[in-house]
């Protein structure tokens, strides 16, 4: 439980980071933060004293408190020694490999590092990045937080760049603030995967897909162009689009699908991610029905435990060890002030045994 002191030292820091007050700005008075926090003097001139030797504000005889050029004071102090990264999540699925892949680089270069996890919350990325621009940050790597739609924390993202802290994003960008980025391309990847199933023989197929971000949108853009191509079958497109709260109610449409007869039930499903697939799996096997022999799943990103389901999991790439370095070599170089250029990665389908094959050779005469 914070105490009224600490309360009022981060409601000051809040502000001053967020640029409600800004450089040269007078803080409200002794009086009026002991009125507004109901504390007392001694609490206010502890909290105030603080932040004057964090470098955040500067007091004039007599005249108050006021908010000093924290940034370039903290620069001139210290070289920046500490490297964040901002994930939306860190100890599960993929991110511990691309977590420790960063991390090779960022302590052979002399950094220490800093996680933050956002949970895939607008909010929870707003208050870990006021938490990292505490730091005296060298440079951060991001995924972003929904990152389909513009971030409501461009604010934040623009004072770090205007303050000159190098960042570099993983897995996808924001629409509305443009940065150099290490990703898959995830279009090319499920319509190769989508055509590697019409190639199996399969018609019905569904695509699962996450929309609230950019990858979740191009996976499902690559799934609708491979059916276009073959404008035969535009009859048997099904998508089934959710946001990362809705894992539940897809779940739920899925049961639906699967619970129809053999001649109306989709062959075959495309998983937005493999923590998807199989899930899917378990709900195919708690209905009685067999992968591949009644439902083939196909997932993406080639997660470690994939490859040891019954069946095993046929799945696309995942560049998780690599992406890591790669960010983290990219956020060094940007450090030294170096140009660099964004990396795509283009997966590749690994072929395991959750995908029958229902296609019919022509025999030979």
């Amino acid at each position: 439980m914070p105490t009224k002191y600490e309360i009022l030292k981060h409601h000051v820091l809040d502000q001053i980071i967020n640029g409600d007050l800004v450089k040269g700005q007078k803080l409200p008075t002794e009086s009026e933060m002991m009125a507004a926090f109901s504390v007392s003097r001694y609490t206010v001139r502890r909290a105030i004293s603080d932040l004057e030797n964090d470098n955040y504000v500067y007091r004039v005889q007599g005249g108050g408190s006021f908010v000093a050029d924290w940034q370039k004071k903290r620069k001139q102090d210290k070289a920046p020694s500490v490297i964040g990264i901002l994930s939306t999540h860190v100890a599960s699925y993929i991110f511990p490999a691309i977590i420790d892949g960063a991390d090779h680089v960022i302590s052979e270069n002399g950094f220490s590092l800093i996680l933050a996890n956002t949970h895939n919350e607008p909010k929870r990325e707003r208050i870990a990045l006021i938490n990292l621009m505490r730091q005296n940050l060298a440079g951060l790597i991001i995924e972003p937080t929904r990152s389909a739609t513009s971030t409501p924390n461009i604010d934040l993202y623009e004072k770090l760049r205007d303050s000159g802290v190098p960042m570099i994003f993983i897995n996808a960008t924001y629409p509305n603030f443009d940065s150099v980025s290490v990703v898959s391309d995830d279009k090319a990847a499920i319509y190769e995967a989508t055509k590697y199933l019409m190639a199996k023989g399969h018609k019905r197929i569904v695509g699962a897909f996450q929309v609230d971000d950019r990858q979740g949108v191009n996976r499902l853009d690559g799934y609708m162009r491979a059916y276009q191509e073959q404008s035969e079958l535009l009859t048997e497109f099904t998508p089934v689009i959710y946001k990362s709260d809705e894992i539940t109610q897809v779940l739920h449409h899925m049961n639906n699908m699967l619970v129809r007869s053999a001649d109306q039930r989709p062959t075959a499903i495309i998983a937005y991610n493999d923590q998807l697939a199989i899930q899917i799996i378990a709900l195919a096997h708690d209905l009685g029905l067999r992968v591949p022999e009644d439902i083939s799943v196909m997932g993406f990103d080639d997660f470690q435990l994939s490859r040891y389901l019954t069946p095993s999991l046929t799945t696309m790439s995942h560049e998780k060890e690599r992406m890591g370095q790669d960010a983290a070599s990219l956020l060094i170089q940007r450090i030294k002030h170096r140009k660099v250029q964004s990396i795509m990665y283009a997966p590749k389908i690994i072929e395991r045994e959750s995908v029958k094959d229902m296609s019919h050779s022509i025999p030979k005469l």
